[in-house]
């Protein structure tokens, strides 16, 4: 056990956000904590460093345990350059190599007691550099940076010009860097395209440490936790597992409490209404009657209200009017914004019932690609042809078309007076707004529940092809769960932009990739596009069965590309496996020539003899390794 936390309460005025949380995270394991938006999931990160003391309950570490702890805003302001900040974190190691080379060359001309000095300083630092692997230090930090998203060209950009959302990657690369006992994380993917993404899950699944994480994504948690610890109504609830484990686990625990929830709903119901009756007749005994079960009713333990009940209404939205086959045509369309190219004679297709979703790293061009579609930008060459009968609805986050001071329900029927009060109600429940949720005003709302909203009204147009981009940002895990399940039953078109993997799965029945400037094609959803995302198509040659499994779209045979793809990826297997055994070789050269400097080492004839064979030895694999590098890297 690395870290207990023991009955841990929180309330801020008369709001409960914690009670009496109890969990326990072991050494090297991997947590994530979930829980809709407000659950009090951060508040639970800060009271366990220390930031925020509990009500009650205890925080319990193991002794020296370093923690480390990204939140979700970061306040850096300084003068430095990125490599320099991040860098810092391996200060006292930087100034252990320039102490190193320092004595180096005050070695050349020293000797007698000044020379014995500076070798036993000498091996001093080199025996601290090496245990604190000093020789991976400029690696690593070049690693982390790009893998978190920078390239060498912003290196030298200084931190006080940074976004908020790249001084978060600057303040995640120091810590990562850190290498604390335990690393807490506050919903880190937010600033993150899904390359970073997919580097940060690997860097997390293999760290030699705890990691403890707060996210709202699935597919992220998915990759690497091994368990799930949920806040639901104050309460808390550890799971074995990763995010799709204890998905399984809740969706049973839920349905059993939901029924016992509605049933004894019911039943209070039901009594309520007899001891109302029995009232009505105004008689003695049946006055005494009504009271004996008015006291029952009292002693009755109440379930609470679960966070997620949603009758069983199998809802479908259903656009009014039924587009032509052949809902958009993409054109060789290009647009570039200075000397930027983002696509240059893109195209592809999209027919009727697909869900489509726009996958790219960030800043490529898809969103632009959207507004494009829209006419809100116009493309710099090429058109883009909708199909007969096809009605746009355009969902961006940035202007949600709704009104403050209207409740949900009046948005809702005032939008669409035709709706009658029930299919308003189901339609608002589809969406998690049920009971007296939808006379709430829309200024009382929340950034992700008014994304719903908007969603709900964008349904129920007379749109027949939706076009969302990021709809799934600001939206907890619940509400992600709803929006999938009305994509899904949606019976019109949908092309999306997302970085979000897990809705990707679960939404999409194509995916188009933007790489290169080109819309590459692949049929399925996200785990199917990882299978095949090597070996892609153009975007423009889709099939007229666009859901069928396979990649015939291409324009080369498919036996000849396959065998290309499988060369160029063993090329890049070979070329990589060189160049780690090159690192190594030279990073075992520099430990021998520090070894070489040691007085027990040249004063030891045989040792001498043995280390210098060894490092002819390595020289000569060198050698031969340099020439193999040479031949693999011409044939890329």
């Amino acid at each position: 056990m690395i870290l207990a936390c023991k009955g841990i309460s929180k309330s801020f005025g008369t709001d409960v956000i914690l009670s009496d949380v109890s969990f326990t995270i072991n050494k090297n394991e991997k947590a994530a904590i979930v829980g809709i938006n407000g659950a009090g999931k951060t508040t639970l990160l800060r009271i366990i460093i220390g930031e925020l003391s509990a009500d009650s309950g205890t925080v319990t570490m193991a002794r020296d345990t370093s923690v480390g702890y990204l939140s979700q805003q970061q306040d850096l302001s300084c003068s430095r350059s990125i490599y320099d900040e991040v860098a810092s974190v391996k200060a006292e190691v930087m100034a252990a190599e320039r102490d190193i080379r320092e004595l180096e060359q005050r070695m050349k001309h020293s000797s007698g007691d000044e020379l014995e000095s500076l070798m036993k300083q000498y091996s001093e630092k080199t025996h601290y550099f090496e245990q604190s692997d000093g020789y991976a230090a400029r690696s690593e930090i070049v690693g982390v940076l790009k893998g978190l998203g920078f390239d060498e060209e912003d290196f030298t950009r200084t931190v006080d010009t940074l976004s908020g959302g790249q001084k978060t990657r600057v303040a995640l690369s120091k810590l990562l860097l850190e290498k604390p006992d335990i690393i807490m994380l506050d919903e880190p993917t937010n600033h993150l395209d899904m390359q970073s993404i997919v580097w940060l899950e690997g860097f997390l699944s293999g760290y030699p440490g705890t990691v403890i994480v707060v996210s709202h994504d699935r597919y992220f948690m998915d990759r690497f936790v091994d368990k799930v610890i949920e806040i639901d109504n104050t309460k808390g609830s550890e799971f074995a597992g990763n995010y799709s484990s204890y998905a399984e686990k809740k969706a049973v625990q839920r349905e059993i409490i939901k029924k016992h929830y509605l049933n004894q709903q019911r039943e209070i119901k039901h009594q309520e209404e007899v001891i109302a009756k029995l009232k009505s007749f105004n008689r003695e005994k049946s006055i005494k009657r009504a009271e004996s079960r008015e006291k029952m009713l009292e002693k009755i333990e109440r379930v609470e209200k679960p966070t997620y009940v949603k009758d069983d209404m199998n809802l479908k939205l259903t656009p009014n009017i039924l587009s032509g086959n052949d809902v958009l045509a993409v054109k060789n369309v290009s647009k570039s914004f200075g000397d930027l190219t983002l696509f240059d004679k893109a195209n592809f297709e999209i027919k009727r019932g697909e869900k489509v979703a726009i996958i790219g790293n960030n800043g490529t061009g898809k969103t632009t690609m959207l507004k494009i579609i829209n006419g809100l930008t116009p493309s710099d060459s090429g058109e883009v042809i909708l199909g007969a009968k096809v009605y746009v609805g355009y969902y961006d986050q940035e202007h949600h078309v709704l009104d403050p001071d209207k409740s949900l329900y009046q948005e809702i029927s005032d939008a669409y007076p035709r709706l009658d009060n029930t299919q308003i109600r189901n339609t608002l429940a589809a969406f998690l707004f049920t009971g007296d949720d939808v006379f709430k005003l829309v200024k009382e709302l929340s950034g992700g529940e008014k994304g719903r909203v908007s969603l709900a009204k964008l349904m129920l147009s007379k749109a027949n092809f939706l076009i969302l981009d990021e709809p799934t940002n600001h939206l907890d895990i619940t509400s992600k769960e709803i929006l999938e399940e009305a994509i899904a039953g949606y019976e019109g078109t949908v092309l999306y932009v997302s970085h979000d993997r897990y809705f990707i799965n679960k939404t999409a029945t194509r995916i188009l990739e933007l790489r290169d400037g080109q819309f590459l094609n692949f049929p399925g959803n996200y785990d199917r596009y990882l299978e095949k995302k090597d070996i892609y198509s153009p975007a423009s040659d889709v099939k007229k069965d666009v859901t069928e499994d396979t990649v015939s779209e291409t324009k080369r045979d498919w036996a000849e590309q396959k065998k290309d793809q499988a060369a160029l990826r063993k090329r890049k297997n070979d070329l990589k496996k060189c160049e780690d055994e090159i690192a190594d070789i030279e990073s075992q050269l520099e430990s021998i020539d520090a070894e070489l400097l040691d007085e027990s080492v040249f004063t030891d004839h045989a040792k001498l003899m043995e280390i210098t064979g060894r490092k002819k030895e390595l020289e000569d694999r060198l050698s031969a390794l340099m020439e193999q590098w040479e031949e693999l890297a011409s044939e890329q």
